[in-house]
């Protein structure tokens, strides 16, 4: 009987691992989509060769409690090409990863929050120390939304960590990432270096 159990609980991690991988490799040709799609994007069909990702990797998956934060003021953050963006911090996140406590800050861009249709858009942008290694320099971003917000708690997905347009080319005002989200141990997953030529933007 309990060889049978083992036996189950095994084809039922298999089964997940295989579904979460499934679902990773969807999330990332929508994301591959999207680059074609977008006018002003800096990638052309035949570039996508040159994006790379981490094997999707479940263990990069937190439940973060969500600290939310009240009368901030609109600060600029940088942008890689000298300018800056208005944003304001939205909310300490805090979870564990790789027997690591990590808290990081989730930000709401102030021209954003003004479209209906980004209302609800959070962002959070890090490094971490596979960035001029394995990953783009400049650190990567990932997207969220205020109504995944339940019970005081979010997911936050590290296999959908992207590159900024920064990565693949110049002429783009893409925010740096603050240093209290510059997290001390190397995150093995989401979009790794871009492998192409950079371009240069009109």
């Amino acid at each position: 009987m309990k060889l049978i159990t083992t036996l189950l609980l095994l084809i039922s991690m298999n089964t997940f691992a295989q579904s979460y991988a499934d679902l990773i490799a969807k999330h990332r040709e929508a994301y591959k989509e999207d680059f074609i799609k977008d006018s002003h994007s800096p990638l052309q069909k035949n570039d996508l060769q040159n994006l790379h990702f981490y094997e999707a990797d479940s263990n990069y998956k937190v439940l973060a409690a969500v600290e939310l934060l009240k009368n901030e003021k609109v600060f600029k953050m940088p942008t890689f090409n000298g300018s800056s963006s208005d944003y304001y911090r939205y909310a300490h996140i805090n979870f564990s990863l790789k027997g690591k406590a990590i808290q990081m800050t989730l930000y709401r861009s102030v021209a954003l929050s003004t479209n209906p249709v980004y209302n609800d858009h959070l962002f959070l942008p890090f490094t971490d120390e596979t960035n001029h290694k394995e990953t783009y320099g400049g650190g990567r971003y990932i997207d969220l939304d205020a109504k995944e917000i339940n019970n005081n708690h979010i997911e936050i997905d590290f296999n959908k960590a992207y590159n900024p347009y920064c990565a693949y080319s110049d002429g783009y005002r893409c925010p740096v990432p603050p240093e209290e989200n510059d997290l001390q141990l190397a995150i093995k997953a989401g979009e790794k270096r871009y492998t192409g030529e950079k371009k240069h933007h009109e």
